[in-house]
């Protein structure tokens, strides 16, 4: 094992300027997964569960999803919830037992609720609620793509250390070209967050700033 006293900022800066980083690329279709932007997470003045890296990350999530609608590519939004009695968060739910506990977040909560700066299509998007960090575990999500025939999931959202993470491995394993945004994805401390985007841009997904993926999009023609 390497040892160094570089902090993760630095690491990630270094291998995101290595010229010879080799990526994935983005394929022909694509699907926006936007993960947990609820304000359990988001609001920073409301619950100290909630965290923010780039302070314009919600209006770039907002711009990639008006992209994405205009193509007809689907939109997905998730937020986490659990029951009252707090059991179908299962062990993960088992860590602390305080009011800012994972398994305190209830349905119909104003945790449970997606900030009101996302701007979700409610005819259009789909939304799922997921009790695990995968995007994948146990939603509809893997089928709502073969149905889509897309070839590219951009994910945003947060943690980056834990949900955004968990959902690029996993789509990376079901075959997925995988891109995270950078300025699209938070976390509580910036150690984690970096350390996360490296090991994302290392071996499971594309990291890329979102100018470049918002480019991407414009460059495709509008569904009739």
């Amino acid at each position: 094992m390497i040892a160094s006293d570089k902090t993760a900022r630095q690491i990630y800066e270094e291998v995101m300027a290595n010229p010879q980083r080799s990526a994935f690329g983005f394929g022909q279709k694509a699907a926006l997964v936007n993960i947990d932007f609820q304000k359990a997470y988001t609001r920073t003045d409301l619950f100290k569960t909630a965290y923010e890296t780039d302070p314009h990350q919600i209006d770039y999530v907002n711009q990639l999803a008006r992209e994405c609608r205009r193509l007809g590519w689907p939109v997905i939004w998730t937020n986490v919830a659990y029951m009252d009695s707090g059991e179908d968060a299962g062990v993960w739910g088992t860590r602390s037992h305080t009011p800012d506990s994972l398994q305190n977040i209830k349905y119909g909560s104003e945790r449970a609720d997606l900030d009101e700066r996302a701007e979700v299509d409610r005819l259009r998007d789909v939304f799922y609620t997921k009790r695990m960090p995968s995007v994948f575990f146990e939603t509809p999500l893997a089928s709502l793509l073969v149905w889509h025939r897309v070839d590219t999931l951009i994910l945003t959202g947060g943690s980056t250390s834990g949900c955004v993470r968990a959902s690029a491995v996993d789509s990376l394993s079901h075959g997925y070209r995988t891109i995270v945004p950078e300025e699209c994805v938070a976390d509580k401390h910036e150690s984690y967050h970096f350390a996360n985007l490296t090991d994302l841009a290392l071996k499971y997904a594309d990291v890329l700033k979102v100018q470049n993926v918002l480019d991407w999009l414009k460059q495709h023609p509008a569904k009739p």
